[in-house]
């Protein structure tokens, strides 16, 4: 993948994805609606059922997806106008371009459900760009049978991840290696805290905001965002207090 727009542009015939809906409209990507009009209605409102919208690159992949989930009664295919209800978002692609790594970021954004990536190419050093782009679920469309599909479907929706052996493989691999390259070295452990880290985590359980962090700390406002930023994403929490709460019940800080 390259980062030049019109280059990735190029590759897939998507449009982006509306940044700010309408009120009750959903948002689209590209040509690929979350369902197209003529799909019947199924039976609404059963607890087992989960709210899925269907996003793909051209009309034969979303058909192709489509198809497979219709009948099952574990899922609500959702209409183009519902989909901004979708507990679980699902793109189907042939590979994972850069411009498919910004639809992907747009859709994120776009909404509050799970996405799930079904592609047909996956390419040694996209498992980075997805995780960035939020994606919790890749299937091979190789192996996208209904029952995979629907396996993916409720994984996400439990809040679950899905990938592929060798993936999950090269995921470990890589934790493990950021732990040696960037924490081994400084005696510290994936869930250490390091000193200014603490520090940052007790102004923030007593009340200061980013900015009085930084007049505390003598750091900048960004070196604070930063820093939170990477004690959440290491330690796989949510928020600032879900950091401050971890550390607290571990004596870190």
């Amino acid at each position: 993948m390259t980062s030049t727009d019109a280059t990735c542009e190029g590759s897939v015939t998507t449009r982006r994805i509306q940044a700010t809906p309408r009120s009750g409209s959903a948002r689209t990507i590209g040509s690929a609606r979350p369902l197209a009009p003529t799909v019947p209605a199924q039976v609404r409102g059963k607890p087992a059922q989960i709210r899925v919208a269907v996003y793909a690159e051209d009309i034969i992949l979303q058909t192709g997806v489509v198809q497979q989930l219709r009948q099952r009664p574990e899922v609500e295919l959702l209409s183009e106008g519902e989909a901004g209800r979708a507990e679980v978002s699902l793109l189907v692609v042939d590979a994972l371009t850069e411009a498919v790594a910004e639809n992907l970021r747009r859709l994120r954004l776009a909404t509050s459900g799970r996405i799930g990536l079904v592609v047909g190419h996956f390419e040694a050093g996209g498992l980075q760009t997805i995780v960035e782009c939020g994606v919790a679920a890749v299937l091979r469309r190789s192996e996208a049978d209904q029952d995979r599909l629907v396996h993916l479907i409720t994984a996400l929706a439990k809040g679950e991840g899905v990938m592929p052996g060798d993936l999950l493989g090269e995921l470990l691999d890589r934790i493990g290696m950021l732990q040696r390259t960037m924490l081994d070295g400084r005696g510290l452990t994936l869930s250490t805290l390091t000193a200014r880290e603490a520090e940052m985590l007790r102004l923030v359980a007593e009340g200061f905001d980013t900015s009085e962090i930084a007049a505390k700390t003598s750091y900048s406002e960004r070196t604070v965002k930063n820093v939170l930023h990477e004690i959440i994403t290491r330690l796989g929490l949510r928020n600032r207090a879900h950091a401050v709460g971890y550390a607290m019940r571990r004596g870190l800080i």
